[in-house]
């Protein structure tokens, strides 16, 4: 494991406006408790709690990451309004203690959603 730090630095906070996430033309998760994780020089990332995810609609795949800042990435892949994604999703279920807030949590590849809105609540 590594730590974050002046050469790499992660940050997460509470993104105070509605997170809204579509594939197919459907909603596939929505949330007003995202967290914003900002990693060095990586575009910020909405960490999304999982019970704000329309669960039917994901399915859990055997690709898998390592980050050695976050841990172990699991996978899912997303079906909506007959579009499919594979592996478009992602999860730290056991993340590493110094970004431990993100664990429970989902995040999407913009690229392979429609949309990741970002709403003012």
């Amino acid at each position: 494991m590594r730590e974050p730090g002046p050469d790499h630095p992660i940050t997460i906070t509470p993104n105070p406006h509605r997170i809204r996430v579509l594939l197919g033309g459907v909603i596939v998760a929505e949330t007003t408790r995202a967290l914003t994780l900002r990693e060095a020089g990586l575009p910020p990332v909405q960490y999304i709690p999982r019970e704000d995810a329309a669960w039917d609609l994901y399915e859990r795949t055997s690709h898998a990451t390592h980050c050695p800042y976050k841990g172990d990435a699991s996978y899912y892949s997303l079906t909506a309004g007959g579009v499919e994604r594979a592996n478009a999703v992602w999860s730290y279920e056991a993340p590493y203690p110094p970004v431990a807030a993100i664990k429970d949590r989902i995040a999407f590849y913009p690229n392979k959603v429609d949309a990741i809105e970002e709403f003012t609540v």
